[in-house]
């Protein structure tokens, strides 16, 4: 059995992680099971730093498809076309997409064309608005998919309700929760590194020596929420007043950078408690949010890793792809309102959170159903053929 395992961009990686070590254990006991890991991008792409890689125990992609415009629409006919070409020169019994960018869409297309199996990771995710660009990739990658792999019962109900035939969606639970417990020990090892490069600079020491420090973990990307410079004026300031005395830790990237420290430089915004850090590699990242008093963010897979690990979260958006987040976990949505985000933090800060527990199979072994179920459903399809 040889897996294509197809990635479009640098998060894709953290969710076919679990896969790959899934497969090499079961080469290890004897299986005749391969995979190939291709990325839609070129080999030098910056955001795939080695690091990534080495903190989530697997190879660098060993296929690079070179790909790398703009344009949603030239990206996705270069990937189709190289995508193409790579399935007609390699034998491939199935192809494991992830997620939904346009390049996922592309594989997808590709993949069914071909007449090979596939299996969509992450399926029955919508934010049932038409006009996001990756609502239409879902309902297309959907659509195609054989296998129907979702992380919670909220998912199947869409997909069901969309056509999906029930014998092909899975409820498999969410592949995230997967590295967090196979890098347990390391990512608790990373809390050093943490300490010294980001928590000690800011002087984010307890007080007593003996506990952990009391700090709050910001993250942004949204163009939406960097665009609208008034609006995210209102939310930061009312986040950081009810913030009180806790810290603001954020490690943004360049485009949130410019934004904020614009709006600290020119609209009077008080930045002394919000400290911006550089990013931070998978592991250091991961320990930061796992031992925060709370987290602010955007990122959907961040509130999901949030719930995992039982860590208060707010939500800086009017949906989630998971409602088990919010339904059973740790997360609450709060739109793009700035008086909402703050009563929030103060509930937050003053440990006025809700109860929460764990979702049913976010436990860690959603890459065994995956697997098992690809090799079953293959050999199903080969009993048939004969």
């Amino acid at each position: 059995m040889e897996i294509a395992l197809f990635c479009g961009a640098r998060p894709n990686f953290i969710k076919v992680a679990p896969i790959i070590r899934q497969i090499k254990f079961l080469q290890s006991q004897g299986q005749t099971v391969t995979y190939t890991l291709i990325y839609a991008g070129a080999e030098d792409d910056p955001t795939l730093e080695n690091s990534l890689f080495a903190d989530l125990d697997i190879s660098r992609p060993t296929v690079f498809l070179g790909v790398t415009c703009q344009n949603l629409n030239e990206l996705t006919g270069q990937v189709m076309a190289k995508f193409e070409l790579y399935l007609q020169q390699h034998d491939t019994d199935a192809v494991i997409v992830v997620d939904d960018l346009a390049s996922t869409m592309a594989a997808a297309i590709v993949t069914k064309k071909q007449g090979i199996l596939l299996a969509h990771i992450a399926a029955g995710t919508r934010s049932f608005d038409i006009t996001m660009p990756k609502e239409i990739n879902r309902l297309v990658i959907d659509g195609l998919s054989d296998i129907l792999f979702t992380a919670g019962i909220s998912n199947n109900s869409i997909a069901n309700r969309e056509g999906a035939e029930l014998s092909k969606v899975y409820r498999v639970g969410n592949i995230l929760t997967d590295n967090l417990r196979h890098c347990h020990d390391s990512i608790e090892a990373a809390g050093g590194n943490v300490a010294k490069e980001v928590l000690e600079p800011l002087g984010l020491t307890a007080s007593d020596g003996q506990s952990s420090p009391k700090y709050i973990v910001f993250t942004l990307n949204r163009k939406a929420l960097l665009g609208n410079r008034d609006n995210l004026l209102a939310m930061l300031e009312g986040m950081l007043g009810a913030c009180g005395d806790v810290p603001v830790v954020a490690p943004l990237r360049d485009s949130a950078v410019e934004v904020i420290t614009s709006l600290g430089l020119h609209r009077g915004l008080d930045l002394h408690n919000f400290h911006l850090v550089k990013p931070l590699g998978y592991l250091d990242f991961a320990y930061l949010t796992k031992h925060a008093l709370g987290i602010v963010t955007d990122s959907g897979n961040v509130a999901e890793e949030a719930t995992f690990n039982q860590v208060p979260c707010i939500t800086l958006n009017s949906y989630t792809e998971h409602i088990e987040t919010v339904k059973q976990g740790t997360n609450i949505l709060v739109g793009e309102d700035a008086k909402r985000l703050a009563t929030a933090t103060a509930d937050m800060v003053s440990g006025k959170w809700k109860e929460s527990s764990i979702p049913d199979r976010w436990d860690g072994r959603v890459a065994e159903r995956i697997v098992q179920t690809i090799s079953d459903t293959l050999e199903r399809n080969n009993e048939v053929g004969r």
